[in-house]
């Protein structure tokens, strides 16, 4: 599981992300000051850092600098400061792309994957594997005791959350959101139980079943990530 350490002092934008970010799968360490974020930094070894510029006890810039000086990681900026010069400061400390808020969630999952693309941290490889289910959502493909299945791009949404969660129960109102298409295709929850139904005769048999229904909750993955 990927590592990665969020410096952001605005407590409810903090707890957002992290609600986000471990939702897709990474691994999220908190801090809301610089100090904070250095003991973290060294304590942790994340693979990727997100930084706020204006923090209680300094600039973002300063870290950044640290940050790069002692390991080779993607560090992306996440900022209200607009200024181009700002940008540019930015990126000549080192950081690896520069958003401005307010920002999109699916946006910056995507600038977090490239970033970890381009840096080579991304050593390994996004994966469900029990021997008996493989899912490999980077490549998006899957079989079943070996066999090759056929899902839809809505049944790889669900699998990812919910592997990525196997101990959480995860409601419907949080799938939907997960797997609203970007393109803005709405996906309901009488379509979303039809998936889930599908996933279970493609990748379930007696004696492998994955998905639990928690009647009046959700859904929750039963097999180990």
């Amino acid at each position: 599981m990927r590592k990665i350490l969020l410096v952001e002092d605005d407590r409810d934008l903090n707890a957002g992300l992290v609600y986000d970010l471990e939702t897709e799968g990474y691994q999220v360490y908190t801090a809301f000051t610089l100090k904070e974020g250095e003991k973290l930094f060294e304590e942790k070894e994340p693979d990727l850092v997100l930084l706020d510029l204006n923090l209680p006890d300094g600039e973002g810039f300063v870290f950044c600098r640290q940050v790069k000086a002692r390991k080779d990681i993607p560090v992306i900026f996440l900022t209200a400061r607009d200024m181009e010069q700002d940008e540019m400061k930015g990126f000549d400390c080192g950081a690896d792309d520069y958003i401005t808020k307010p920002f999109k969630m699916p946006i910056l999952n995507r600038r977090i994957e490239a970033a970890l693309r381009r840096s080579g941290t991304k050593t390994v490889r996004n994966v469900f594997d029990d021997g008996y289910l493989n899912i490999d959502f980077d490549r998006l493909t899957a079989t079943r005791k070996g066999d090759m299945l056929t899902l839809t791009p809505t049944e790889y949404k669900i699998l990812r959350v919910l592997t990525a969660n196997s101990d959480k129960v995860m409601t419907k109102r949080i799938l939907l959101e997960k797997i609203w298409d970007s393109s803005g295709n709405f996906v309901d929850e009488h379509a979303l139980a039809v998936n889930i139904n599908r996933l279970r005769k493609k990748i379930e048999s007696e004696g492998h079943e994955y998905i639990k229904t928690l009647y009046g909750m959700g859904y929750q993955w039963k097999g180990e990530r």
